[in-house]
């Protein structure tokens, strides 16, 4: 007897244009009935709605029309429509199928980023995603790049519930702890959405995790860190369990980061990679790590963009404090991973002021802008320091030329309002909207915590942060 042949399945991901995901969503295997449009607002959250599948050819040819000034810092009121134009080498499904009432009303959905645009089709100012492509297109134009890689490890905890901070091991570094399963779980979905993952472990706080994610050009990589995010609170919101991405939800103990690895590539080639260069650094490489240093206070309200990630960056819970950068030395600001013979595609620098609750798409954007200027401008690299600097003296820190990255939100925000290369990459509408709303964020602190800025985690930032960020 002939066996029946099973069809396969559609493709989840990898589409190249709209035919071809329109293809995808003809096939009569595919139960993809409804398509999830995804972009940030200017703080990063994700926003999002969904459409069904059979108006996605209009969306390609007209964009989705939506509130944008439901979503803050958006537009005014007086000005609210903007349009998404779906991106289709975005197009992934989601894997898991939902189900209703009925037992025959079964089906899937699919995401897609796009881009903001105006009514007339211009490009939106306010769109994060197109202010990383700007910065990109003037870096390709200028220093003759192909595309800026990035790899984040993004750092996060497992709660049993939003309401506090409660920890549920006493787990540390590579030490077993618990929901190691779920770190599993999270990235076999991430797997079939074609999303690659190249380690997971107990972070070095109890109830701490960090899966990182395999590099891939700036763009694709912020949309997969949304989805990322995304990915992990789903997962541990069906495990009866809340995850959280707050820069430092726990008094006493490491706060989240996202170290950044990235490096500059043109025609098929990293740039920063030079045999026999010190630390095995292009001049490239060294002028780019340059211009981070040089500019990284100006940086640092985008990088660590809430009045809770100042908490994270204090001295003892190996957070970067110092702006230097060295090769084996965890409490500089830039970490130069150690070189491996043949391996000259895996040379990068590590960043590791940001925080996973920043806006990843903007974050990106003024890295590489700095980065780009300190190119540009053919900035001096400060010597390594390789030695424990919270162990030194305030005086050998000063003599070593070591400054220190801003205390608190107010101050980080008064550097970037004074920097033209801050300014430049976000745009105008974007950086004052950001100035404004982080500045409103520092007097809502101030008007219920208490005056001065505090290292500790206090009441009022567990209720603000810890169910959304």
């Amino acid at each position: 007897m002939a066996r029946t042949a099973i069809p396969a399945a559609p493709r989840s991901f990898g589409t190249r244009d709209e035919k071809d995901v329109l293809a995808v969503l003809r096939d009569p295997a595919s139960d993809v009935r409804f398509i999830r449009l995804i972009f940030p607002d200017i703080l990063g959250r994700q926003m999002d709605f969904a459409i069904p599948a059979s108006e996605l050819g209009a969306a390609f040819r007209e964009g989705k029309g939506f509130d944008g000034s439901s979503i803050a810092g958006f537009v005014r009121i007086e000005e609210s429509d903007l349009v998404v134009k779906p991106d289709p080498t975005t197009f992934r499904v989601l894997p898991w199928t939902y189900g209703g009432f009925a037992g025959d009303v079964r089906w899937r959905e699919a995401v897609m980023f796009g881009d903001i645009l105006t009514p007339d089709g211009g490009v939106y100012e306010g769109d994060s995603r197109a202010a990383l492509k700007r910065v990109l297109a003037r870096a390709r134009k200028e220093l003759g790049i192909d595309d800026l890689k990035c790899g984040p490890e993004l750092e996060f905890f497992i709660f049993p519930s939003s309401d506090r901070p409660e920890l549920t091991d006493n787990g540390g570094y590579f030490t077993g702890g618990r929901h190691g399963e779920i770190r599993k779980e999270i990235q076999l979905l991430l797997q079939r959405m074609g999303i690659a993952t190249e380690y997971d472990h107990h972070e070095a706080a109890p109830s701490q995790h960090e899966i990182d994610l395999r590099y891939l050009d700036a763009v694709d990589m912020a949309d997969t860190a949304m989805i990322f995010r995304y990915m992990v609170r789903k997962v541990c919101r069906m495990h009866g369990l809340h995850a959280t991405f707050m820069p430092k939800p726990v008094n006493g103990q490491n706060g989240s980061g996202m170290h950044v690895h990235q490096s500059l590539w043109r025609a098929g080639r990293n740039l920063f990679f030079e045999k026999g260069g010190p630390y095995h650094l292009s001049l490239t490489a060294r002028r780019y790590m340059a211009g981070l240093m040089a500019h990284a206070g100006e940086i640092s309200a985008v990088l660590s963009q809430w009045v809770n990630s100042y908490k994270r960056l204090i001295e003892g819970y190996e957070a970067p404090v110092y702006i230097a950068w060295g090769q084996r030395n965890r409490s500089a600001y830039i970490r130069v991973p150690e070189y491996q013979p043949g391996k000259e595609r895996a040379t990068r620098i590590e960043l590791r002021a940001a925080d996973p609750a920043c806006n990843v798409y903007l974050a990106f954007a003024v890295m590489l802008a700095a980065g780009a200027e300190g190119i540009r401008k053919a900035y001096e690299l400060p010597d390594p320091v390789e030695e424990n600097i919270y162990r030194m003296s305030g005086a050998r820190q000063r003599k070593s030329g070591i400054r220190t990255l801003p205390r608190g939100l107010e101050q980080a925000v008064r550097a970037m309002e004074k920097s033209a290369v801050v300014r430049e990459a976000l745009g105008e509408h974007i950086f004052l909207t950001l100035v404004a709303n982080k500045l409103k964020e520092v007097e809502d602190y101030g008007r219920n915590v208490s005056g001065e800025f505090d290292e500790r985690v206090s009441d009022y930032e567990v209720r603000r942060y810890l169910p959304v960020l």
